[in-house]
């Protein structure tokens, strides 16, 4: 596999501290050239487009090229100019990493609609944003790596994140649809799900484990999704020096004749179908209907 990102061009968004900021770092040092796109410092997604120009600084003191972008990641206007610019600048977009995010932590109960909606936008909907701006230029290459950024609460749950957790799954969604329309141009669309200590997470994990979950142990797995060989539709776990891929999966279960679908068959059988003996792995949405009918 190669591990020279030499001539290639990526848009890292969240890249003024943290992850994206050491994603951005690691990818110009084995020479890519970077968009380095932050709007601001906190994890509310507040500050300056110092954060990002900083990186930038901290790129070119060091050889290599970069230029900085302070737009948010839910305006599609600038995130169209942004991918504009890097085309015009160097020829081609190569590698977008959707790592840009905000928290809005609450309860449900305490949740307001509003700040659920919030989450949702800047994960979720500023993902699609933004591979929506290097997506044609992608096509037209006939190359493209499309990394999103899930989580183990999209995966798995947290208490106080169900805003958090619906946009995080959510991607997990999009990279399988995506990855399936990018494969004829050889558009590779993973997820990464971060263990970290970012802005994101200071004042949310312990101060001994944070030490421990230094945002460069996920560099190596987010860079292995992003290269010339990477795979496609992979969600890799990554942090602490642990890495691990989750699934999707699904249950052989069982079947009945439809006059004997009922709730009482269902429960009667419910350790059956929840048996994980054989499980599938599906590689599309019509494994589930094909089991159903008894195809598979």
């Amino acid at each position: 596999m190669s591990r020279n990102f030499e001539g290639r061009v990526a848009i890292v968004t969240g890249a003024g501290n943290g992850l994206g900021r050491a994603y951005a770092l690691e990818l110009a040092r084995r020479g890519a050239k970077i968009v380095v796109n932050d709007l601001g410092g906190g994890r509310d997604g507040s500050g300056t487009s110092a954060a990002a120009q900083a990186v930038v600084d901290e790129i070119v003191a060091a050889g290599g090229e970069a230029i900085a972008n302070s737009s948010s990641v839910t305006d599609e206007q600038a995130m169209v100019a942004m991918a504009e610019e890097a085309k015009a600048k160097w020829g081609r977009i190569d590698i977008l990493i959707n790592n840009a995010g905000i928290l809005r932590d609450k309860s449900f109960s305490k949740m307001s609609i509003d700040d659920f909606r919030l989450v949702v936008d800047v994960h979720l909907m500023g993902s699609a944003i933004c591979t929506k701006a290097v997506w044609e230029v992608m096509k037209e290459q006939g190359y493209g790596r499309i990394l999103m950024t899930t989580s183990a609460t999209g995966l798995y749950g947290n208490f106080g994140q169900t805003n958090y957790g619906a946009a995080k799954l959510g991607l997990v969604g999009f990279m399988n649809s995506l990855g399936i329309e990018g494969a004829k141009n050889d558009i590779r669309v993973n997820t990464i799900a971060p263990a970290a200590a970012t802005r994101m997470t200071e004042d949310i994990m312990p101060e001994d484990i944070l030490a421990q979950m230094d945002p460069s142990t996920v560099v190596p797995a987010a860079l292995y999704l992003v290269g010339d060989d990477a795979p496609s539709r992979t969600i890799l776990s990554a942090g602490a020096g642990g890495y691990q891929r989750a699934y999707v999966t699904l249950t052989r279960g069982i079947r009945v004749d439809p006059a004997d679908a009922t709730l009482e068959r269902i429960a009667a059988d419910i350790d059956a179908i929840n048996d994980r003996k054989n499980e599938l792995l599906p590689d599309n949405a019509f494994v589930q209907s094909a089991l159903g009918l008894g195809q598979i």
